[in-house]
Formats: structure tokens, sequence, C-alpha cells
């Protein structure tokens, strides 16, 4: 008895433990509180350009940073993140890689708004670069995020591989607590392993 209910609580321990350990940033796009989270921000110099890719056409609104789902229409939004880079001239270019080939020039200007879109037909899958150059008083400040475009996004991710092996742990427990063949199992298993 004391060592089905020691079994009981180790197996409840393993569960929560394992809810515990997935940090916030697999739950969510920008999860946590931190500035290092989120991948979608790109350091220019001493300041901050967020990057997001949206498919309209496909998701709607879903935003993507470093994985594109599908090749086609993708509007790119460069936000800034503080009002000192609306003063100052930025220019923004993507290239195909590894050739480093352009697909995507904007010319240096400043955007009062803060905002600068640009929609691109990516027309085969591959790796890209979004650059970001600061041009202040002669001097360029050269920045970069890597993307990719045509990733397969049916393919399981990490996180959804933890919260599957969650769910099985918890469903094992129950059965384990609910039927009684299934615990003549467990508990013979058990033993094995003890004398061993």
């Amino acid at each position: 008895m004391i060592r089905t209910k020691f079994l009981k609580c180790g197996l409840l321990a393993a569960i929560l433990g394992l809810g515990a350990l997935i940090p916030a940033t697999l739950w969510a796009h920008g999860g946590g509180s931190g500035v290092d989270v989120d991948s979608c921000r790109i350091p220019v110099g001493g300041f901050w350009v967020h990057f997001t890719a949206y498919q309209p056409q496909l998701t709607g609104t879903t935003e993507y940073c470093d994985k594109i789902p599908e090749t086609g229409s993708t509007t790119l939004v460069f936000d800034y993140e503080g009002k000192a880079l609306r003063n100052m001239t930025v220019e923004f270019e993507i290239t195909k890689e590894p050739e480093g080939s352009r697909v995507f020039y904007q010319a240096p200007a400043a955007y009062p708004t803060g905002t600068v879109n640009a929609t691109i037909n990516f027309t085969e899958p591959s790796d890209y670069l979004a650059h970001v150059t600061l041009v202040n008083e002669g001097q360029k400040i050269d920045a970069h995020i890597p993307f990719k475009v045509g990733v397969n996004q049916t393919s399981v991710s990490g996180s959804t591989w933890i919260i599957i092996l969650v769910i099985v742990i918890a469903l094992g427990y129950i059965l384990y607590l609910s039927n009684a063949g299934f615990k003549k199992v467990v508990d013979s298993l058990l033993l094995i392993k003890k004398k061993t």
C-alpha cells in the first residue's frame, strides 16, 4: 500500500515536473519576459526592429518569423521599436541564400510611421536573409535575420511532442488507477525490475 502511494505520488510529480519544464517560449510567439526570447527582433546598433511575415491568402493573420510555411505572396513587415529610428535613414533587403541574390530592395529612407511593409512573391522554397541597414551620419550598421520559405508546417514541433508525452503519461496514470489488471502488470514489471 505504501509502495502504491509512493508510485502514485511519483507519477503525479513526474507529470507536474514535465509541465513545469516547458518554457513559455514554446507556447506562444514571443512568450516570456526577456529581450532574448523573441527571435523576430533584429538588433540594429542600439535599436530594435521587429520582423513579421504574413500569408493572408493562406493563413489570414497568422504571424511567421523564421519559418514561412508556403511559397507565394508574402507580406513582410518591419516595425521599429521606439521612436529613435523614425528620424534615421534605414534600408531593407531580402536575399536568397546561399547565393545571396537579391529578391527585394527598399532604398534608404526615413520612415516616420516606424513601419515598413513589402509584399514579395517567393517563387521557390529556400533559405532567405532579411537585411536591415541603418545609415546614420555616413556610417552603415547592418543586421540581418535568417528565415526559410516553403517550410513543411505539418511536421510536429518539439512543444507538441512534449504535450503528447505529458498526455500519454497522464492517461497511463489514469489507466493504472482505474484498472486492476493493468496495476498487476505494472506491479509485476516493477517487481521484476527490483529483483534484477
